[in-house]
């Protein structure tokens, strides 16, 4: 069974913990294992933070939403974050390897993503703009799981 949703917020810092709780509230309903859960949570919270933060220029209307796409797909969790704003540098963005330093005051979203899920693409949303950060993990489901994979 597969179930997918998409929202499109205001990039405000209001709607971080609505996404966030919408998704927990799906993982818990299909009964995948919450430690996997938990995880996709803070990898979906730190993406949506850059999209708040970094997903538009101030001075354009059309900057002022973005998009999240969930996916539960069999035994994956596929999830997007894109934003209407500038994108990331043309030449690439070099993510470090390890969380920042506790004394930065940046840098650590995208580290700690890398960290939760089993596969991560960031770029730019292609024809429009702005960026895109997707991330996948392998779900683990709990016994008594309703919707788990067959």
């Amino acid at each position: 069974m597969s179930i997918w949703w998409s929202l499109h917020l205001r990039r405000d810092a209001a709607s971080v913990p609505l996404a966030r709780r919408l998704l927990l509230g799906t993982m818990e309903t299909a009964g995948v294992d919450p430690d996997v859960s938990y995880d996709l949570s803070v990898a979906l919270s730190e993406a949506c933070a850059n999209a708040v933060e970094h997903g538009g220029d101030g001075g354009d209307a059309t900057c002022e939403a973005y998009r999240v796409t969930a996916y539960l797909d069999g035994e994956t969790c596929r999830i997007e974050v894109a934003d209407t704003g500038p994108g990331f540098p043309a030449g690439g963005l070099r993510v470090p390897p390890r969380v920042p330093p506790t004394e930065a005051e940046h840098g650590r979203g995208l580290c700690l993503i890398r960290q939760l899920a089993d596969h991560v693409h960031i770029g730019n949303e292609p024809g429009r703009g702005g960026a895109v950060v997707s991330f996948d993990k392998i779900l683990k489901w709990r016994e008594d799981a309703p919707l788990a994979a067959v």
